[in-house]
């Protein structure tokens, strides 16, 4: 008997300073049996802090040739890919020669990308937005997961604050680049 996905309802009073963008989002996302709470956070974190009219969640884990999140135009165009994890460098250069814009929410090392970056020649690869959302600030979070979740999150430069409760919490958005130097050798 297969596992089916669990639903989750997020209620978020999303504050993100940078962009002037304050909302309040309502959101049901399906967690697949085998997305970890670390991926299912990032990926809510992802669309809440790249939201704009028109981003949608995909149909997820089990389809491979769509991203975590998306924008399309109205003929169907892709705008915005945004994919979360680790992606495969092939998987970025289809990406980035599929979309207008491509993002990627880590919540792992983001050098593991940037390795996975040089293992293959990725289109518009410089043009590639990485954000790293620090692990600690994850797990600070993940008590306070529910079936239905009430959270604010401001977003302000690097830094996150995420009310759960009674419970402030801060963590950091790191931007990060998929060109960097060669690591030294050894």
């Amino acid at each position: 008997m297969a596992l089916t996905a669990t639903v989750h309802r997020f209620q978020i009073d999303l504050s993100d300073v940078d962009r002037g963008v304050y909302e309040a989002l309502d959101l049901r996302v399906a967690r697949h049996p085998s997305e970890s709470v670390p991926f299912l956070l990032t990926r809510l974190l992802a669309y809440a802090l790249s939201y704009e009219e028109g981003l949608a969640f995909s149909k997820g884990l089990s389809t491979a040739d769509e991203p975590a999140i998306w924008k399309k135009d109205p003929g169907g165009r892709i705008l915005l890919w945004i994919d979360v994890g680790n992606p495969a460098a092939e998987r970025l250069h289809k990406a980035s020669k599929a979309a207008d814009r491509v993002v990627v929410f880590t919540h792992h090392d983001p050098r593991l990308l940037q390795r996975e970056a040089r293992t293959r020649a990725i289109h518009d690869v410089e043009n590639i937005e990485v954000y790293a959302v620090a692990p600690a600030f994850l797990a600070e979070i993940e008590p306070h997961l529910d079936r239905h979740t009430k959270l604010a999150l401001v977003r302000t430069g690097e830094q996150l604050y995420v009310t759960a409760g009674e419970q402030s919490i801060e963590g950091t958005l790191t931007r990060c680049s998929l060109v960097t130097p060669a690591e030294p050798t050894e």
